[in-house]
């Protein structure tokens, strides 16, 4: 074989090689741009779990994983507090159309994928679950009562801590939760915190939906209430509550 040939056959073996060669990218490594991702594990870890917790077992927020969350909270409540946020609380919006980063079939997916993972609706099939929204507006002074019965051994008198449990009428943390959160955590509980749900706080005698919306109205009526300044003076001569859920 002529030298010409040899280094031909060289050449070819070298160009046949370069697929393998070190850095080259695979076949199935294409970047992926960041509002194509419709994985629900990945969406989910990098916008809800560090609020959520990993795997919605909860964390600085009530855990999205929660069989009785999931019972309380329809496809489309979720779906639109993950798009619109909650103004005046910690929870952002996510969507596009509200200033977030996520687009509607990435939002589609963290729903879809939050009630096919986690939903456990037969756990639930004989209880009498307290609805998400309020239906009408509840009471502070038997929400007093009703605090008094179901909450009082593990917050405290009044609210402000016990020996099992911290105050829930901390100003700061009243501040940043909607009426709507409050009723969410008593009916669903902070089961990873050691919270019971409605059911559990005094055996046998479940919370109804009406003893819900009381302690709610009682809770709603610790919060700081904060001055604003008018168009008519420096010194406001109204006040206005903050994390309201509107």
């Amino acid at each position: 074989m002529s030298r010409r040939l040899l280094l031909l056959v060289a050449l070819a073996s070298a160009a046949c090689g370069c697929d393998g060669a070190p850095g080259r990218p695979a076949a199935d490594s294409a970047v992926v741009a960041p509002d194509e991702v419709v994985d629900f594990a990945v969406l989910y870890a990098n916008n809800c779990a560090g609020c959520h917790g990993a795997n919605g077992r909860g964390g600085a927020a009530v855990a999205l994983a929660d069989p009785v969350y999931l019972a309380v909270a329809d496809d489309a409540t979720i779906r639109r507090v993950t798009a619109a946020g909650v103004p005046g609380t910690a929870m952002p919006a996510f969507a596009q159309s509200e200033g977030g980063l996520l687009t509607e079939q990435q939002i589609d997916a963290i729903v879809s994928g939050m009630r096919t993972g986690w939903a456990r609706p037969s756990e639930l099939r004989d209880a009498d679950v307290p609805p998400y929204a309020a239906p009408a507006a509840g009471d502070p002074a038997r929400g007093a009562e009703v605090y008094a019965r179901y909450c009082a051994a593990c917050h405290g008198a009044a609210g402000r801590g016990g020996q099992r449990a911290s105050s829930i009428v901390d100003g700061a943390y009243l501040a940043l939760v909607s009426d709507q959160g409050l009723r969410t955590t008593v009916i669903v509980g902070r089961p990873d915190m050691g919270a019971p749900d409605w059911r559990g706080n005094v055996p046998g005698k479940p919370l109804s939906s009406e003893d819900v919306g009381d302690v709610v109205a009682w809770l709603a009526a610790q919060r700081p209430r904060l001055s604003r300044p008018d168009s008519g003076s420096q010194q406001a001569s109204d006040s206005f509550v903050v994390g309201e859920l509107r």
